[in-house]
């Protein structure tokens, strides 16, 4: 791996970091997983499966230390590797990218982190109401809203990939 590569996913998972920290709730309490969302976007756009599962650890860890949920920290990075790993496998099978393709895979991406998440915290610590509810409520409507996100960070990464490039 080169610096530049690492430096330039440092940077993505920070600033997936600090908005995922910082953006208040926006529908019904619900707000962005920007640090999911980065983390796909550094799947897609790099298609490195080394380098993903680096990020999948750091976003783990990263969502481990901001989680609000009881017993969350070792959910948190349960699930960003398992969701890692099977959303890099399904990147690496597509040979084209698009915008509706993006959306679909943070859609999915977010669906099997939020069911790996609550099912490790229903393993290990259990869970604050019935799973299903916990899917309808919360996992769905973040994964609607990470879809909108997911789009919005690819197309800003890919943008200013193209004006950096312009500019050498």
């Amino acid at each position: 791996m080169k610096i530049k590569t690492l430096t330039e996913i440092s940077l993505l998972l920070a600033i997936g970091f600090v908005l995922h920290t910082l953006f208040p709730p926006i529908i019904f309490g619900m707000k962005p997983d920007f640090s999911l969302a980065m983390l796909f976007s550094i799947i897609i756009i790099k298609r490195d499966f080394k380098l993903a599962l680096i990020a999948g650890l750091i976003t783990g860890i990263f969502t481990a230390l901001t989680t609000s949920f009881p017993g969350g920290q070792i959910a948190n990075i349960v699930d960003k590797i398992i969701t890692t790993i099977i959303m890099t496998v399904i990147i690496l099978k597509m040979n084209r990218e698009n915008f509706i393709l993006v959306g679909l895979f943070n859609f999915i991406g977010t669906i099997i982190s939020g069911v790996t998440f609550l099912g490790t915290a229903a393993i290990i610590f259990g869970l604050p109401g019935p799973m299903l509810t916990l899917i309808l409520t919360v996992v769905l409507p973040t994964a609607l809203i990470n879809t909108l996100t997911g789009i919005i960070l690819y197309s800003s990464i890919v943008q200013s990939k193209r004006l950096i490039r312009q500019t050498k």
